[in-house]
């Protein structure tokens, strides 16, 4: 017997879809740019953040996408979830760009160690200013959906590191126009490829904690068994199973051992209640079953 089974998932982010896919383009645009001067300008600070742009261009690609399969219903019969995971398909292709580019930038800044280097200050400063103003823009587009989805909230994460890449250009072209040194040039790429390395290993860790259907970030298994075997008429709890199948949407299985029968409705109730506002759990499937069932120690996982 199952309980909890809307899915509410994407309502917000639909919401604000507008605003993703403003900010989509602006970003998308401005990596193109970014890398265009970069190349021209010979400087490894631009290449390291317009590599960086590319990594968030595809995360706010997935936000997009994701607002729009949330409210697509599954019409092959064949994806029982949706397509709920294709963010995180594409958060895995966003770690994997992100790591590319810091290796990148990375060795290409210790090559530059003690070489000499030519590097045009003043595209740096136009571009990374123009940056700056793009990821602000996109900051205030994002910032009113950021409150309401997760998925818009991630995409505004994204750009606040962006706005922190473009202030390190700006950063690193005013160093090499009043020094004359481009030292400096090499020493911000190799922080931002550094940051970027950083952040990829974070989001690598939550895609693969996602894949691995590990139990979510901020849930206690032991707290949720705890809370359902409380629940009036609850004798106990096994094959408690908690997931995350993407962002925001946290699943969970159990069987529910029970007294009496009889009160099979309240107990889901209850349940459905404690999962959704105690531990954020909206969807759950709830097997309720009387004391001398046998059968579920079978399975030997």
């Amino acid at each position: 017997m199952g309980a909890g089974h809307g899915h509410g998932h994407g309502h917000a982010g639909t919401r604000h879809r507008w605003r993703l896919a403003v900010s989509f383009v602006l970003i998308g645009a401005f990596f193109v740019v970014e890398l265009v001067y970069g190349l021209i300008a010979g400087s490894l600070a631009l290449l390291s953040d317009a590599g960086h742009m590319a990594a968030d261009v595809v995360t706010l690609g997935a936000a997009l996408v994701a607002t729009r399969i949330a409210t697509r219903p599954d019409t092959t019969g064949r994806r029982s979830y949706g397509s709920y995971r294709a963010e995180v398909f594409a958060s895995l292709l966003a770690v994997i760009t992100m790591l590319v580019v810091a290796l990148y930038v990375v060795t290409e800044a210790i090559g530059r160690i003690g070489g000499p280097a030519e590097v045009s200050s003043g595209p740096m400063l136009v571009v990374g200013a123009i940056g700056l103003a793009v990821n602000l823009v996109a900051l205030l587009l994002l910032r009113a959906g950021a409150g309401e989805s997760l998925n818009v909230r991630g995409a505004y994460l994204e750009v606040v590191a962006d706005t922190a890449g473009s202030v390190g250009v700006i950063v690193a072209g005013w160093l090499v126009a009043t020094t004359g040194s481009a030292v400096w040039d090499t020493v911000i790429a190799l922080a931002i490829g550094v940051f970027v390395a950083v952040r990829a290993v974070a989001l690598g860790r939550q895609v693969f904690a996602v894949l691995g259907q590990h139990v979510p970030e901020g849930v206690d298994a032991t707290a949720v068994a705890a809370d359902l075997a409380a629940i009036k008429g609850v004798r106990d709890v096994h094959d408690l199973h908690l997931w995350t199948l993407t962002s925001g949407m946290n699943v969970a299985t159990a069987h529910l051992v029970t007294a009496d029968m009889g009160e099979n409705h309240a107990v889901l109730d209850e349940a459905r209640e404690v999962l959704r506002r105690r531990h954020d759990i909206a969807h759950a499937t709830l097997q309720v079953e009387p004391a001398d069932h046998q059968g579920c120690d079978e399975l030997g996982w």
